[in-house]
């Protein structure tokens, strides 16, 4: 089978780990070159893997089949859509575009054209993330949490559209019912964009999801847990480790000097064969490609994940607004 050439379109910190992953894939695919309006840039990571620096888009989009786009969120529509009329298949990163319209006129022209284009939603690929899937059946209650220290490099999005949109992404594919209703709060500390932001989504079904994301604080977590009728799932993506805990039982103890609380349940940790998701992210794109899978479905959550993120972002930016026409008056 002849390998797939592909190509890095902007070589910042997301884009250098593409490089690096690609790279390691030589059974599938060939690493063609990079391409970033920063050429000296460029040509430092293509000469530290060993592969061509393109000095032109155009001359790049000719010689490669397939695309993985790592530039700013405000320049995906422009790529993407500049990619697909030269027939390239396209990985973007999350999120897909800026606005909802533009993510739909993406997926469409993909399908007219019978292009994959994949977004970027890494998460997707973690083993514990897809073991997820097959342990959660019915949940009433999602609690998520994706709390970082803040990194200056992230300056053309806020933290709902940076973070957030991880686990909506996951959340929304998991309850797999129609979004009933969505609250938010947030704020800005270290940029212009909202920095923290908590959401509660009501699904149709029943279940509530509450959302946490933060760039303000002083320690990484990643977390999720989930409640249904008998078992208490918990998730921590540093580890990609799973606890479920089931059958539990509680009782209280009365002393003369207190009352005692005690509980107990039954915990069955799941073992996860863990390997880089990126990695896995890469070859379901190779393989898609090569297998000519189309991409509507995996596009229809994308677009869905955008929206209600969206949804977050103009509620949580509005408040920002109100904030400042106070402050000002």
């Amino acid at each position: 089978m002849k390998r797939i050439r592909v190509g890095v379109l902007g070589i910042g910190h997301m884009g250098q780990y593409h490089v690096s992953v690609a790279s390691t894939l030589k059974n599938k695919i060939v690493l063609a070159g990079v391409y970033d309006i920063d050429f000296e840039k460029a040509k430092e990571i293509a000469d530290k893997f060993e592969i061509k620096c393109f000095e032109s888009v155009e001359d790049f989009f000719k010689n490669i089949d397939a695309v993985v786009i790592a530039v700013p969120t405000y320049l995906h529509y422009k790529y993407a859509s500049l990619a697909m009329d030269y027939n390239l298949h396209v990985l973007v990163e999350k999120p897909a575009t800026e606005k909802i319209e533009q993510a739909r006129k993406l997926a469409a022209k993909a399908k007219k054209k019978s292009l994959i284009f994949q977004v970027g939603h890494v998460e997707r690929f973690n083993g514990a993330v897809q073991e997820l899937h097959k342990i959660v059946t019915s949940p009433i209650i999602i609690e998520s949490r994706r709390l970082s220290p803040f990194v200056g490099r992230i300056k053309d999005v806020g933290v709902v559209l940076d973070l957030m949109i991880h686990d909506i992404d996951i959340v929304v594919n998991m309850v797999d019912s129609p979004v009933a209703s969505v609250q938010a709060t947030g704020g800005s500390v270290f940029t212009d964009f909202e920095d923290y932001a908590t959401a509660i989504i009501q699904f149709e079904n029943g279940c509530t999801a509450t959302v946490t994301a933060s760039r303000i604080t002083q320690r990484k977590i990643r977390t999720l847990s989930i409640s249904q009728e008998k078992s208490y799932i918990f998730l921590d993506y540093a580890t990609q480790d799973i606890h479920i805990h089931r059958q539990a039982s509680q009782a209280y103890l009365l002393t003369k000097e207190e009352i005692k609380y005690s509980q107990e349940s039954f915990v069955e940790e799941l073992f996860i064969h863990k390997e880089n998701p990126l990695k896995h992210e890469h070859e379901y794109f190779y393989n898609s490609i090569s297998k000519g899978y189309t991409s509507s479905i995996t596009n229809d959550s994308d677009i869905r994940s955008l929206e209600v993120a969206l949804e977050i972002e103009n509620i949580v930016r509005g408040q920002l607004q109100k904030e400042k026409r106070l402050i000002v008056n």
